[in-house]
């Protein structure tokens, strides 16, 4: 099976802005690879001038919430790392022996998420960050978070516009709809950092199992 790869430009973000950008980009994935049962949900983000659409199903929504609270856990316990989410879509396989079934997984779309997490000294302040900003004149700290903000914002949209063409341009790879109850087709979310042994080579080994991937990025 013909295994595809996207690596989604790496983006420099800050703590606070973590969430709201993987809900972002894990949602607009899993709404484009969706098997059609959804009901289409818009979301405004808080921090960013940027609307997305949800799958509007609370069983998805709950798994990617629990996989952002993963991450953002191995940020605070490996700080100075970069950070990356795989969202892997598989189909799952019987494989009979003679005397026992195995069941395999076929991966056929790997998405790699990459975060670069600043740092910042402990006391930091944070009371500017959790909305969208608003300078007075003269407040060049002020007009340096709003332009770095701005910069994210642009990098965020190119992001979202690199998911769509993907999706658009790669479509012979990917399997018939499977008897399969849910929204989405069978998938994972993985998160690793540049500190682990697994960084880098996780797409190694699934190449290893599914075939060489070709890659768009």
């Amino acid at each position: 099976m013909n295994c595809e790869v996207c690596q989604l430009k790496e983006l420099d973000v800050e703590h606070f802005e973590i969430r709201e950008v993987l809900r972002c980009i894990l949602h607009t994935i899993l709404f484009h690879r969706a098997l059609g049962l959804v009901r289409p949900k818009d979301i405004d983000l808080e921090l960013f001038e940027i609307t997305y659409v949800q799958c509007g199903d609370v069983e998805l929504e709950r798994k990617i919430e629990e996989k952002i609270d993963q991450f953002i856990d191995r940020v605070e316990k490996h700080p100075n790392k970069k950070n990356q989410i795989c969202l892997s879509f598989y189909e799952v396989k019987n494989k009979q022996a003679a005397w026992f079934n195995k069941v395999e997984r076929l991966y056929w779309e790997h998405w790699y998420i990459n975060l670069n997490v600043a740092q910042h000294p402990k006391g930091h302040s944070s009371k500017f960050h959790h909305s969208k900003l608003v300078i007075g004149p003269g407040d060049s700290a002020a007009e340096a978070r709003s332009s770095r903000r701005a910069a994210l914002e642009a990098s965020l949209r190119d992001v979202l516009f690199q998911i769509i063409r993907f999706v658009n341009e790669k479509k012979d790879h990917v399997p018939p709809i499977p008897n399969h109850e849910g929204v989405s087709s069978p998938y994972e979310i993985t998160i690793s950092s540049s500190s682990d042994s697994a960084f880098g080579m996780d797409m190694f080994k699934r190449m290893l199992q599914t075939g060489h991937p070709s890659m768009l990025s």
